[in-house]
């Protein structure tokens, strides 16, 4: 069975805020959406960022695995 359909769609404004990895923004119907990516090195780089060997700013707390386990104290 084959189906024609026509639509007319007039957009007089539209505003989009955020684009994700995998937005999809859709005016219409569609039968199938095919997925599609495009990496774009717009920098013309060549090779890697070197690695970041700074400390940091703010001192970190421990990770939650090397600090003592206590229990809150109850109070009647």
């Amino acid at each position: 069975m084959i189906f024609n359909i026509q639509q007319n769609i007039h957009i007089h404004s539209i505003k989009i805020t955020s684009i994700g990895n995998s937005s999809v923004f859709q005016i219409g119907s569609a039968g199938v959406i095919k997925p599609l990516s495009q990496l774009s090195n717009t920098g013309g780089f060549t090779e890697p960022a070197p690695q970041l060997e700074l400390e940091p700013s703010t001192p970190l707390a421990a990770p939650a695995s090397s600090r003592p386990v206590t229990q809150p104290s109850h109070r009647d």
